[in-house]
């Protein structure tokens, strides 16, 4: 493979933080004799992606195949994009320094909606052909896969083939799969029609999309342009999980990243049901690492890597049935070593004075809470399962435990939303401040902060709230401007994201194929790094969406009724269509589902449809009231649970 090195180097004396594009990291891998190269890409800075876990973990278990070599890359800033450019020099992978466009497979994650134009700017800056269709033999296949992967018709055009759903085994099945072909001579349109028959695997080339009335008839956006092909795409599970190590080797990097600890899973999946919530819906069934595994890894991924922070991560860390236990071993076991134990995933009902105490350590930083919403009433639609009395005894815990600081994440513009409940945002953040000074030290109550952080409701592929549009960014700043006047304490600072860029983020999220043209148009006039505040570009994507003839507001801000088939219906996470919408339905009438980790079976459809079961290491311990208070809703409801 050509080494990039001699022409890249003379040029990392100019660029930003030249050690984003360095190898020979501690923990790096590189397989120089590798008949089959594979690159992961995370389509960000090095900073951002380095950390991210699916990097991580297809980097390893392709290494661990013989014969195979993994790599990574990460899409340079953007002013050494536009440096790459002028001097001709494609993007290339960070061990062996080699173009993309010469691996036998690339593979880019979706993280989220915002990375679109980004994968545009990653293949075009390695010199691979946009749309898959004008791909030759020669060139790599590329893959896809992520959590935008449950509606990947936005990006269809753009990719070989997407992988639904978790990745340890899928990939490198499907790599064994091309390797075999290639190596019998097979053509790129066989290997395709290969690769559609294995689990888990879309490959959008060989499905046509219908228009509106053709869709809403027959059910489903997609038609294959052949005999014999899937038409419905069930999500792939690692099934191992909760028996595979948490100690996954990892890269230390030169240089500072986001999150840069050791990062040790403890448990994958999460059934609280937040009806927002698409995470929450794609990672069920719930899978618990056991207490002498986390504490067996976190102690093995320190020494490996001399980290002095280790993050327990999850949807929900607090509700694993053992994390007390864990915490009581790792203090014990780090005491006196200045190795801080972080657990960034807190639930309002599970921080108690017990927990407080377990996850203080030496260093407090700033902890967060995710009310959501500021009425109680708005919880319920949600299915928050959170009171106020939950966030105030963890209040009363954080503060009393040597915690000052607090930050209250909440989301604007969410269904059946009122200026009532915007209100309840100040009032509940600003009880929460006089909560959180009267649980410390009169000296010390000037060092006291709450701060909130307020998102837009964005509608999200495979949840309840799917058919529910996004109100519009000029309803989302006066009710952003509600929320400012309503705070009256200097002390609760109050933030909130563009609107601009959360319209992108919905558009993206409920579009169709057609959003793709949009995306490239967009792209074509400049638009990358959207994630980036100081990058994102609205008129690039108002221009985009006149030349394409997209009208991206009514994709974004239309509700549907539950019966519609949506663009991505032939995709599941194994959550069932009926449990959505009788989610919906419940939702309309501010009636709660509890988590069914902590009792009966909700019914979701994960567990038959996927031949799988919630794995706990333990039994949970008893739910908090509110939770329970929900269970016998439902069971008084005398209503029969959908199980399709």
């Amino acid at each position: 493979m050509t080494d990039l090195w001699p022409r890249l180097e003379p040029l990392l004396t100019d660029a930003e933080r030249p050690a984003r594009y360095l190898n020979r990291e501690w923990g790096c891998v590189y397989k120089p004799d590798a008949h089959f190269r594979f690159c992961m890409v995370y389509p960000d800075t090095y900073e951002l992606g380095q950390a991210n876990q699916a990097v991580r973990i297809l980097v390893n278990v392709v290494n661990a195949v013989e014969g195979m070599a993994a790599e990574r890359a990460f899409l340079p800033a953007p002013a050494f994009c536009d440096t790459l450019r002028a001097e001709d020099i494609p993007l290339f992978s960070i061990e062996s320094c080699a173009p993309l466009a010469e691996f036998d497979v690339v593979g880019i994650t979706l993280p989220h909606e915002l990375a679109a134009t980004n994968i545009l700017e990653t293949l075009d800056l390695a010199g691979i052909p946009l749309q898959a269709d004008e791909r030759a033999e020669a060139d790599p296949f590329v893959l896809g896969g992520g959590p935008c992967a449950f509606n990947p018709e936005p990006y269809a055009p753009f990719f070989d083939a997407v992988s639904i759903g978790e990745g340890e085994e899928a990939v490198p099945e499907a790599l064994c799969l091309i390797r075999q072909m290639r190596e019998a001579g097979e053509s790129r349109a066989a290997i395709l029609r290969a690769l559609a028959q294995e689990p888990g695997w879309y490959v959008p080339s060989l499905y046509r999309w219908r228009s509106e009335a053709e869709a809403q008839e027959a059910g489903s956006w997609i038609e294959p342009v052949e005999e014999g092909l899937p038409v419905r795409f069930e999500k792939r599970l690692f099934t191992g999980f909760a028996e595979s190590s948490g100690w996954e080797p990892c890269v230390v990097p030169f240089t500072e990243v986001v999150h840069d600890r050791l990062n040790v899973e403890i448990l994958r999946g999460c059934a609280r049901g937040c009806r927002f919530c698409q995470a929450g819906m794609m990672y069920r069934p719930v899978r618990e690492r056991s207490a002498d595994n986390v504490v067996e890894s976190v102690l093995t991924g320190l020494a490996e890597t001399g980290y002095d922070e280790v993050s327990l991560t999850s949807l929900s860390s607090t509700d694993h049935s053992q994390i007390a236990d864990i915490l009581t071993r790792l203090n014990r076991a780090l005491d006196g070593k200045g190795v801080r134990v972080s657990v960034p995933s807190q639930r309002l009902d599970a921080f108690g004075v017990d927990m407080a105490g377990l996850v203080a350590g030496q260093k407090k930083g700033g902890l967060t809470f995710a009310p959501e919403a500021g009425t109680q009433r708005l919880r319920d639609v949600i299915n928050k399962n959170v009171t106020e009395d939950d966030l105030f005894g963890a209040l009363d815990a954080a503060f009393a435990a040597g915690w000052r600081r607090c930050k209250l994440y909440f989301m604007i513009g969410l269904p059946t939303e009122t200026d009532d409940d915007i209100k309840g945002i100040a009032s509940l953040a600003q009880r929460a401040y006089d909560r959180a000074k009267a649980a410390v030290a009169p000296e010390q109550r000037g060092s006291v902060r709450v701060s909130v952080s307020v998102a837009l409701f964005v509608p999200k592929a495979q949840t309840p709230f799917q058919w529910d549009g996004q109100i519009t960014p000029e309803e989302a700043q006066r009710r952003v401007n509600l929320l400012r006047h309503s705070v009256k304490y200097k002390a609760v600072d109050v933030h909130w994201h563009d609107p601009s860029t959360s319209f992108v983020e919905a558009v993206m999220s409920r579009g169709g194929r057609e959003a793709a043209a949009w995306v490239e148009a967009a792209w074509r006039r400049g638009a990358r790094f959207d994630a980036w505040t100081e990058c994102f570009s609205e008129e690039a994507w108002r221009a985009a969406a006149a030349e394409t003839g997209i009208d991206p507001a009514a994709v974004a801000q239309t509700s549907y009724p539950v019966e519609r088939v949506m663009p991505w219906s032939h995709v599941s996470t194994g959550v069932s269509e009926r449990f959505l919408a009788r989610e919906r339905r419940l939702a309309a009438e501010g009636r709660t589902t509890p988590d069914c980790t902590f009792g009966a079976c909700s019914a979701c459809g994960v567990c038959p449809g996927l031949d799988a079961d919630n794995v706990l290491a333990a039994e949970r311990m008893a739910p908090a009231p509110s939770v329970a208070a929900a269970a016998a809703d439902v069971a008084a409801s005398g209503e029969e649970a959908p199980r399709g």
